[in-house]
């Protein structure tokens, strides 16, 4: 049956909008459609905004023998501080600044290139009665902690063992972290600098002759310098020099003393005279 003309033109009106409703605009994307596949640098830069930022890796920096000092200071009989210095030191330093509570230090100190100003008194304190430098001749400190300061982000408490004359006992260092950052002079090495202050007993490492002339309260001050991926691994120097008095010691702990005991009265060597 045919349809009569107003009906038809109806018909397809209702036909037409029909299909205006369910057609989809240029560009767009139905509903029900798969989404479009993303370039693959857009679907890069998403999986990293999404993946967690990784930690950075510590780096590993050598201590600058020529720019690492240490320097003690102790009473001379109550009259003055009797001031002498230490270099040469050998040792790791591993370090994120962003996270000094992950820091690890260790570090050698040749007690051998210890000097006092003078020759003899230098002689006089690597005797066998105090540092005993030839059967001790090195110290070193292994860090266990690293506490930033409260306040202050270029401060830290670093705490660890200290193996001076034999002994190993605790000691703690107040370090400033002064600066981090590229050695203005050739090769042009990344470089850390810090100093430290710290005071120990020498009698609590069995270094307690002299009482009556050499104060017990030894104060510490230390400045260093450390390389990025330079100076690791080293020796301290003047360790070739003291290797004989390693040897020594060796034998020594397997041999008896040559030496004749000493009174448990006698009176400690007197001072060298100038």
């Amino acid at each position: 049956m045919s349809l009569n003309r107003p009906c038809a033109i109806v018909l397809a009106a209702l036909a037409a909008f029909a299909g205006a409703a369910t057609a989809t605009p240029a560009g767009a994307q139905r509903a029900d459609a798969e989404p479009a596949a993303k370039p693959a640098a857009a679907a890069a830069d998403a999986r990293t905004a999404a993946a967690p930022a990784a930690k950075a890796d510590p780096g590993t920096y050598g201590f600058d023998p020529v720019h690492t000092r240490v320097m003690f200071a102790l009473s001379h009989a109550g009259f003055s501080q009797a001031i002498g210095t230490v270099s040469g030191a050998a040792g790791t330093l591993r370090f994120d600044p962003a996270d000094w509570r992950g820091a690890h230090l260790d570090v050698q100190v040749p007690l051998t290139r210890l000097d006092l100003g003078d020759g003899k008194w230098n002689k006089a304190a690597l005797a066998r009665n105090l540092l005993d430098g030839k059967r001790w001749p090195s110290a070193r400190f292994v860090s266990e902690r690293v506490e930033p300061a409260a306040g202050d982000p270029q401060r830290f408490e670093v705490c660890g063992t200290l193996s001076l004359h034999g002994v190993d006992g605790p000691l703690c260092l107040q370090v400033k972290f002064n600066q981090l950052k590229r050695h203005p002079l050739p090769p042009f090495h990344r470089t850390a600098g810090f100093s430290a202050t710290a005071t120990l007993s020498r009698a609590a490492f069995g270094i307690d002759a002299w009482k009556s002339v050499i104060g017990d309260e030894v104060e510490l001050r230390i400045e260093a310098e450390a390389v990025r991926d330079k100076y690791v691994g080293d020796s301290p120097q003047g360790a070739a020099e003291a290797g004989a008095g390693e040897d020594d010691a060796r034998q020594d702990s397997v041999r008896p003393d040559p030496a004749p005991p000493t009174p448990a009265n006698a009176q400690p060597e007197p001072e060298p005279r100038r």
